[in-house]
């Protein structure tokens, strides 16, 4: 299979402080809770793609046991195309020492593609997996919630409150808290993560998702922030799962290369 390419050649970013007008820009986001704040966390999705693409920096913590780990990743994404690419960096090993090295993650409409992922894999290969066939939806598998799927959880929002005003990355942004049903996100998802949001509200342990989340004045998010309940198979009770992705720099340019047939792993994948 030839190899895919998707390149991006995004506008540059508006000066900081200048606020898009309507008109296909988007309107100024409004200050107030209620429906009319739900209206515009539910829309956000949408003004990401409007934005063309972005770097990203995500954060999971995860929490269990007694036992807390962070994942962290950065990279970028493209929004029209759902593509994007994060270098994943694993928690150190139990001496201190940085044992594990980072795995490199192609996000791609209804696959997880993972390089490095270690356990009997060459270090040449890819694994393929499919979103939707995961308990998660890979929200909370690959250690990064895919950036798109986290804004289209927001489809599903209820109770929204408006927090006030803040700066997140020296950007004034307005902050908004309610709690998203994966269910109604799923069925007014967009096609891309809509069968990865399906499986989700099956697989976790409730599809009623807290989350915080903080909109410039374009309606685009700046930062996001989940909390699952997910049940992963290895401990009897649910683990806590705090998922955190920042958007910065719209507009960046996005090349992402989705392997070849041939560099993709066919063997078993073992438990580490």
């Amino acid at each position: 299979m030839a190899e895919r390419q998707f390149r991006r050649r995004g506008a540059v970013v508006a000066a900081a402080g200048v606020v898009m007008l309507a008109g296909g820009c988007g309107e100024a986001v409004p200050d107030g809770g209620g429906e009319e704040g739900a209206a515009v966390v539910r829309g956000a999705a949408a003004e990401l793609v409007r934005a063309r693409s972005s770097k990203a920096r995500t954060s999971m913590e995860m929490a269990a046991g007694g036992t807390r780990v962070t994942i962290r990743g950065r990279g970028v994404y493209d929004f029209r195309e759902q593509v994007g690419q994060l270098k994943v960096s694993l928690p150190q090993g139990p001496a201190g020492d940085p044992t594990r090295q980072p795995i490199t993650e192609l996000l791609a409409p209804g696959a997880l593609f993972m390089k490095n992922r270690g356990a009997g894999v060459p270090e040449d290969k890819w694994v393929r997996v499919e979103t939707g066939s995961m308990a998660d939806g890979n929200l909370v598998t690959g250690g990064a919630t895919d950036p798109l799927a986290a804004a289209e959880i927001l489809r599903g929002a209820r109770d929204v409150r408006y927090m006030g005003a803040e700066r997140v990355g020296g950007v004034d942004v307005r902050h908004y808290r309610g709690v998203a049903d994966l269910g109604r996100a799923a069925r007014r998802a967009s096609e891309g993560p809509r069968d990865a949001l399906a499986a989700a509200a099956k697989g976790f342990a409730t599809p009623r998702v807290p989350f915080d989340v903080y909109l410039d004045e374009q309606g685009r998010i700046r930062k996001i922030r989940h909390r699952f309940s997910f049940v992963n198979g290895q401990q009897e009770r649910p683990v806590d799962v705090a998922s955190t992705t920042l958007l910065y720099e719209f507009g960046v340019d996005v090349d992402v290369r989705l392997p070849d047939r041939d560099d993709i792993f066919a063997g078993r994948i073992a438990e580490e």
